[in-house]
């Protein structure tokens, strides 16, 4: 059986299709978009209202990173719900096959990729709260509850260990090594996380390797090996185009400024930030933007996070 899911209009549009399409507007920073397609589709099947919820909570997370909306919260536990419901639905169908013997099963993606996908935007939400504070960035332990993210790390952790393939794995690493470099001020224990999160990318997620090679040329960076940083970071805006996500791509424009500025070419740097302020804007991207905008008043956004506030 083909999952299928009908708009507005009428049309009946293949699941996988629809959340393909849901996607790339995601990445690219359509978000409104996005979650209207998602909103508005008329879906029946159990599994497949799982996927559109976990669907909505992703879209809702990235443009609470990048658009500085508030919507992430109440996507996850609408998600959450719903995946409860589909958990207590299965848990009567085994029951009942059980007594009435095989039944067909519903098609579409795994449940456990669905649950495993649902964890991992929750430790995403709860990691961005830590190093959001008050609306600004801000890394380090300094201030924050030592339990809390000793709790964060070990969902981490765990979503590591029982991750269903090789790049959901990969995804989770990047995040044990973001919680070490952002959180816990480990940056000697980071970069092992973002290797194993590279490797992973090469099973096919463009996103994963530029998020990773992104993170690694920070610490090339604070090492002093610019050239590194350079190859590593031009590496991940390609791969960030090539994927297309365009806010992601500004953000790492902006550590190219960074390089242009270290070279002692100031004018090269600031024509850069501006650029990515003025396109920041323009779609949306609020904290890009603000990002571009501090670097042009002179804060540096690779700073260690025990000197101060970083890009994320």
């Amino acid at each position: 059986m083909t999952n299928t899911t009908r708009n507005a209009a009428g049309a009946v549009v293949p699941a996988d299709e629809l959340l393909a399409v849901v996607r790339e507007l995601r990445i690219a920073g359509r978000w409104e978009r996005a979650m209207s397609l998602l909103d508005r589709a008329e879906v029946t099947d159990a599994r497949a209202r799982v996927r559109f919820a976990v669907a909505a909570a992703e879209v809702a997370l990235e443009s609470d990173w990048f658009g500085g909306t508030g919507l992430a919260a109440a996507r996850l536990a609408s998600a959450g719900r719903t995946a409860e419901e589909m958990a207590g639905k299965a848990s009567g169908k085994a029951a009942e096959a059980a007594v009435a013997g095989p039944t067909d099963d519903i098609a579409g993606e795994s449940p456990m990729d669905s649950h495993w996908d649902l964890g991992l935007l929750r430790l995403r939400h709860d990691y961005r709260q830590q190093v959001h504070v008050d609306g600004v960035f801000r890394a380090g332990p300094d201030g924050k509850d030592p339990a809390a993210l000793a709790a964060l790390r070990a969902v981490a952790v765990g979503l590591r260990d029982r991750a269903p393939d090789t790049v959901r794995r990969g995804w989770a690493e990047m995040y044990l090594g973001l919680i070490a470099d952002n959180l816990f001020a480990e940056r000697e224990l980071a970069p092992r996380h973002y290797e194993a999160a590279l490797e992973a990318g090469e099973f096919g997620d463009d996103l994963l390797s530029r998020e990773a090679l992104r993170h690694l040329g920070d610490h090339d960076h604070d090492a002093g090996d610019h050239v590194r940083a350079l190859e590593r970071w031009t590496r991940a805006a390609e791969l960030g185009a090539r994927a297309g996500t365009v806010p992601g791509t500004l953000s790492q424009q902006l550590l190219l400024a960074v390089l242009a500025r270290d070279a002692g070419d100031e004018a090269g740097a600031a024509a850069l930030a501006r650029e990515t302020a003025r396109w920041a804007r323009a779609v949306g991207a609020v904290s890009v933007e603000a990002q571009a905008g501090a670097f042009l008043a002179g804060t540096d956004p690779t700073a260690a996070p025990t000197t101060g506030e970083r890009s994320g």
